[in-house]
């Protein structure tokens, strides 16, 4: 299976995820790429539309490859097995990781400005993201999402590694994902249209 693009992806997503119509979801995606996945989900199942900023901590020499990944309120968590492969040093970590938390704040800026985040407490509460290879943006998501006392967390994604789900399925109370293929080369691999989202995508989209 290969997906168009996002919003393609969004919609086989939302088919898959009916049964919360019923619900009333907080539908958050994760930006930038997992916004569009989103929002054809909210567009399918309904409910509220939202962001939840997280921002994966890419090994240097290959970013989409994630050592861990940061969150709101100083939530982390780290690939240990990523790190113990790629053999990066305590300051090369916490190198990217503070320029990681400054991106963070940009992109808080940027995308949600002055409004404040929908609130979570008591509801089914959707992550969304465009896939996941070793799970740990998701992770963080969902740790910042329980803390808010969700009735449920749900992930969505349209494809993931069975690494990833392995490690999500610990965190979130249902996990959906149509597509686990053998081997994942890369999540765009499942994607003719995989481009990289500009901020402006991502906040039309919210709009």
């Amino acid at each position: 299976m290969i997906y168009t693009d996002r919003a393609s992806a969004g919609r086989a997503l939302g088919a898959e995820l009916a049964h919360l119509r019923a619900s009333d979801p907080l539908v958050l995606g994760l930006p930038r790429g997992g916004v569009p996945v989103a929002a054809a989900v909210r567009d399918v199942i309904g409910g509220d539309l939202d962001i939840l900023l997280v921002r994966k901590l890419g090994v240097p020499w290959q970013p989409e490859l994630a050592m861990g990944a940061i969150g709101a309120g100083g939530v982390r968590v780290l690939n240990q097995d990523v790190l113990d492969h790629t053999g990066i040093t305590p300051q090369q970590l916490a190198e990217i990781e503070d320029f990681e938390r400054v991106e963070l704040e940009r992109r808080r800026l940027v995308l949600r400005g002055d409004a404040e985040p929908i609130a979570m407490g008591g509801r089914t509460v959707v992550i969304v993201d465009d896939g996941m290879a070793t799970g740990a943006t998701v992770v963080v998501a969902c740790r910042i999402v329980r803390q808010e006392q969700p009735e449920r967390i749900v992930v969505a994604v349209p494809v993931s590694s069975a690494e990833a789900l392995h490690r999500v399925d610990a965190e979130a109370d249902e996990v959906i994902c149509p597509l686990v293929p053998r081997t994942l080369g890369g999540v765009g691999t499942a994607y003719r249209d995989f481009h990289q989202l500009e901020d402006e995508e991502v906040t039309a989209l919210l709009s």
